[in-house]
């Protein structure tokens, strides 16, 4: 197929999207269209099977039961008191409550599986505390947004999965590779505060918190510290699949809301309501991304593709480099779940022909599409934590906070690409 009219086909997907089609719309039309162009009416006719393949597909249940788990922690009010808990440890620290936010976020992240779903809640508890004790609203604004995108590196995450199905790579494995990257990108975040805080000469910190205080505070990490346990336990031991793993961490959820006294019907309807609106949005796209992989299957796309790129004779660290770029101005402008569905089906054949392992590329990407929820114009943490933001000044302010941490991003994921151990060194102990 001419490479030429891919990259037109290409174009204009991200164009609908950019003019805000829907994901789903954008990437079936040019699944179908394509399709037609090539095969004809027969093409139509692929279609049915391949829906129901993608809806019968036991391991998507992940989906619904990872977001339920999330919310129901989120509703119990179990984020609340993990936050004070951790303000009590990391208080002290030059930097204050900032390193709380992003452990807080990292703690979190471990529930939720959801980059904006971490924002969100920890934005909404951090933020007026934050904005009484004086703290630069820059600062605050940035460490939660740039904490909240440990919600899709740190396992369970959802972006993962979906990246699992499109790619038929191991989502156990993947979520083992998130492990050590998530801690230590956390760590470099605190890392951050500490050393700006130190140089800017206003080094905050918290009073001092009794030793005997601290401790007892200690049992508000319990919950979020025994799901990830159950969750990541199970599958690292094999006990348990990914699908399972997840009933399991919502079982657990369901019993600490219960024993917080929260677990009410009107709080279980918001929470089903809540997991089916996200479910069916995600599942929707995924529907399409499949109708896209066909085409592309059909046709020879990801050939043809991988021909001309290898054409150019760059080694697999040039290629890497040229994909954050590309990445990196994609984020700009797409939100990231449209920019995972609609490029990987393209790069994946490409970076795998030049043996990149695929757990290892899986990180990648999400590292890459952490970064896109920071990067304005359509940065989507940005958005979030300006929206709960409780003196209601500009978004610039959660972008030059942000700014910092894009760049460290970037830094760790050319650490990556140095030391692929860190992402590959756990699921190989599997």
């Amino acid at each position: 197929m001419n490479v030429s009219y891919i990259l037109i086909a290409f174009a204009a997907m991200l164009g609908m999207m950019l003019l805000g089609l829907p994901i789903a719309v954008a990437m079936a039309a040019i699944g179908i269209v394509g399709g037609l162009f090539a095969y004809g009416v027969p093409f139509i006719d692929s279609i049915a099977p391949v829906v129901w393949g993608v809806h019968n597909d036991n391991l998507l249940t992940a989906i619904p039961l990872f977001v339920l788990m999330g919310e129901l922690l989120l509703r119990s009010g179990i984020a609340d008191r993990m936050f004070g808990a951790l303000a009590a440890w990391l208080g002290r620290l030059p930097g204050g409550l900032l390193h709380t936010n992003v452990g807080c976020s990292a703690l979190f992240a471990a529930t939720s599986g959801s980059s904006v779903a971490t924002a969100a809640t920890i934005g909404t508890v951090a933020l007026p505390s934050l904005y009484k004790r004086g703290y630069r609203m820059d600062m605050s604004l940035g460490s939660i947004a740039a904490g909240g995108t440990l919600g899709i590196l740190i396992p369970p995450s959802v972006n993962m999965i979906i990246y699992g199905s499109l790619t038929d790579t191991s989502i156990s494995k993947l979520f083992v590779a998130g492990i050590i990257p998530g801690l230590l990108l956390a760590g470099a975040f605190m890392g951050f505060i500490l050393l700006h805080a130190l140089y800017t000469g206003k080094a905050v910190r918290e009073e001092k918190v009794p030793l005997a205080t601290r401790m007892h505070l200690l049992k508000d990490l319990v919950p979020p510290g025994v799901v990830f346990f159950i969750v990541m336990g199970s599958l690292y031991s094999g006990l348990a699949t990914t699908t399972e793993s997840a009933a399991l961490g919502v079982i657990a959820s369901l019993l600490f809301a219960w024993k917080s006294r929260k677990l009410t019907w009107p709080l279980l309807q918001h929470c089903f309501v809540q997991t089916a609106k996200t479910t069916g949005m995600i599942l929707l796209i995924i529907t399409a991304a499949f109708i896209l992989n066909l085409a592309i299957s059909l046709t020879g796309v990801a050939e043809a593709m991988t021909a001309w790129v290898t054409s150019f004779g760059l080694t697999a660290t040039q290629l890497l480099l040229v994909l954050i770029t590309f990445y990196l101005l994609l984020g700009m402008f797409m939100d990231v779940l449209s920019m995972m569905v609609a490029t990987i089906p393209i790069t994946f054949p490409i970076v795998t022909a030049m043996g990149i392992d695929p757990v290892w590329y899986g990180i990648f990407i999400v590292l890459m599409c952490e970064l896109g929820m920071i990067t304005p114009p359509v940065g989507m943490n940005l958005f979030v934590v300006h929206g709960i933001r409780p003196d209601k000044g500009g978004i610039h302010d959660a972008i030059v906070g942000a700014l910092p941490y894009a760049l460290i991003m970037i830094a760790f994921t050319i650490l990556l690409m140095l030391v692929p151990g860190i992402a590959t060194w756990l699921p190989g102990k599997m």
